[in-house]
């Protein structure tokens, strides 16, 4: 029987502090290295290691190489009230939206409603993190950016569109919120690769092969084909993810000039910048009916109180596992880490000749 792996425990702080050493080491300054490092934390903590310490390689690489600059600021092309267009100027993808939500919930407050688009950005990590920056403020928060294509559309045979991700959060009592967050792909491209590094088939839902036509061979979706819309085939709606998908396109890179659809680079491309349109959106529902938070709670709490189906133990709604995660980070002190993410961040460390990142003692 092999032996049981045993994972190690970083405090946030740890880690916030590792990825701004990392940064500032390629010449990212401090104000820019800051918000990247609370968007990775922030989606380790909620469990959503693919987009957390997993991608700090990616953002060390962009400024190093100078793919993505770190002596510019995001500004404002144009605004009216309630609105506001952004040249991100090529920064990090958090900067750019931090800059932006900053913005929309400012003429939130003044009109009810901010709405901000911005061009010339870079990944920005989980979009969750910046709905969130509203729901601080009592408000409704909406992020979406346009990817790299891997999304095939219904009835096509190559990549038109990207991931593609979409998030609402909206406030309840007592501190309580619905958080949404999520890709309008059947399944991350990083799933499809873990699957052929285990010699794994993957599920007939998740990706096409070169013909459009549906395949369980990872290695095949990934060099040769592409990932399913959200749902699937066409036949179990995954017309409806496609749609989802160029919904995201329009709020993005059309509204935003930016590039769009087939246009994006290549993921991980070294040969040009980003350019990725992005859109953030807050609302202030007092702007409308009295007692939003009284039914969101209703509706939530009616949803969680639901006999769960055989099998089960429990009806959920969305933010409720990121919840749990973090429960989880707090007892044990910090994000708990594969032996392996572990050994990354190290020779990461090695590499840019900068402190490793700190684990609890055990």
């Amino acid at each position: 029987m092999a032996a049981a792996t045993t994972e190690s425990v970083v405090p946030l702080k740890k880690l916030f502090d590792f990825v701004v050493r990392c940064m500032t080491a390629v010449g990212t300054k401090p104000s820019h290295a800051e918000p990247l490092a609370n968007v990775l934390v922030a989606a380790d903590n909620r469990g959503h290691y693919s987009h957390g310490l997993n991608r700090l390689d990616m953002y060390v690489k962009d400024i190093k190489t100078g793919m993505t600059v770190s002596d510019q600021e995001p500004e404002i092309l144009k605004e009216t009230a309630a609105t506001a267009f952004v040249d991100g100027k090529n920064v990090l993808g958090p900067v750019v939206g931090k800059f932006c939500m900053e913005i929309a919930i400012r003429k939130a407050k003044e009109s009810g409603i901010g709405w901000v688009v911005a061009c010339g950005s870079n990944h920005f990590g989980i979009a969750g993190w910046y709905s969130m920056m509203a729901l601080e403020e009592g408000f409704l928060g909406m992020a979406f950016t346009n990817t790299s294509p891997f999304m095939v559309p219904t009835r096509a045979k190559k990549p038109a569109l990207g991931t593609n991700p979409i998030t609402l959060a909206a406030p309840a009592k007592n501190g309580d919120s619905f958080v949404l967050d999520m890709a309008t792909t059947s399944v991350a491209l990083g799933k499809v690769e873990i699957s052929d590094r285990k010699g794994e088939t993957i599920p007939p839902t998740w990706g096409v092969d070169e013909n459009g036509k549906t395949c369980q061979e990872p290695a095949r979706v990934v060099s040769k084909g592409g990932l399913y819309p959200l749902g699937g085939p066409e036949e179990c709606g995954g017309y409806k993810g496609y749609g989802l998908g160029m919904m995201v396109e329009v709020f993005c890179g059309i509204l935003g000039g930016s590039a769009f659809g087939p246009n994006v680079r290549k993921w991980k491309s070294s040969t040009e910048p980003a350019n990725l349109g992005q859109c953030f959106v807050a609302i202030d529902p007092n702007a409308f009916a009295p007692g939003f938070a009284d039914r969101m709670n209703d509706l939530m709490t009616h949803c969680r109180n639901m006999e769960a189906s055989e099998g089960e133990t429990e009806v959920l709604v969305p933010g409720d596992p990121e919840r749990k995660h973090m429960d989880k980070c707090e007892k044990l002190g910090g994000i708990p880490y594969h032996p392996n993410q572990i050994k990354y961040a190290n020779d990461l460390a090695a590499e840019l000749k900068v402190e490793p990142m700190e684990t609890l003692k055990k």
